[in-house]
């Protein structure tokens, strides 16, 4: 019996969690605030706390769950509405490094010496902080870096070129399924869907594992048995 009350109880922990998090939003890890951070950790604890009571006194941590989640979105909806109070939440960006100078004090305010600052830049690729412009300290925990001018990359617009627009590749056929929705909206229909897997010596859309279509149709088709890599 007791076997059987934690099974249930952690299809309801597990289904409850699901719902939560999914009102609280599709965030990233890196994109999570310290308290974020933290309350999903805490959510996570009760969660198997719940599934794990034997007491079938379930409905407490239940409770804390909905309440902790609660909490989350609540800060989420003021942070979204007033800016100041956003700032006070999530807080500020915090300036690192500014035109070659190094701010010892707001490195301690962050709570990082000068080694771990130096691993964050060579981690970003910059194993020589003088080409480094500016280093923010973000809300997050991230620390965002400008290179100085002369170091970043060249784009196209300072060699005064053009280039054809960019936009995602579509997905048309998926694990051998024609995709009919992605189709419609790359404005071709399985007519030429057909044609264009003929073109390709490919005789039937279930041996398609993924076909896509870009912004100029071209058209280009993985098979779910390509010869073995070698």
């Amino acid at each position: 019996m007791e076997l059987l009350n934690i099974v249930l109880t952690s299809i309801g922990s597990v289904v409850v969690l699901f719902i939560l998090t999914k009102l609280m939003g599709k965030r990233q890890l890196s994109q999570l605030s310290m308290f974020d951070y933290i309350n999903g950790i805490t959510i996570g604890s009760i969660a198997a706390e719940m599934a794990t009571s034997l007491e079938d006194d379930f409905l407490k941590p239940l409770l804390a769950m909905v309440i902790y989640a609660l909490f989350s979105i609540l800060i989420s909806y003021v942070s979204c509405k007033s800016i100041v109070l956003r700032k006070f939440l999530s807080g500020e960006p915090l300036v690192l490094m500014k035109n070659g100078k190094i701010y010892e004090n707001n490195l301690k305010k962050a709570k990082l010496d000068i080694d771990e600052f130096l691993v964050q830049c060579r981690n970003s690729g910059y194993f020589d902080v003088s080409n480094i412009e500016e280093a923010l300290l973000e809300p997050n925990g991230k620390i965002s870096f400008l290179p100085v001018s002369k170091q970043r990359p060249v784009t196209p617009q300072d060699l005064n070129l053009s280039v054809p627009k960019d936009a995602f590749v579509i997905n048309v056929i998926v694990d051998g399924t024609i995709m009919k929705e992605n189709l419609k909206y790359t404005g071709n229909e399985e007519k030429w869907l057909k044609k264009q897997l003929d073109k390709q010596g490919i005789s039937k859309v279930e041996d398609v594992f993924l076909a896509t279509c870009d912004y100029y149709n071209n058209f280009k088709a993985y098979l779910k048995k390509e010869p073995k890599a070698k």
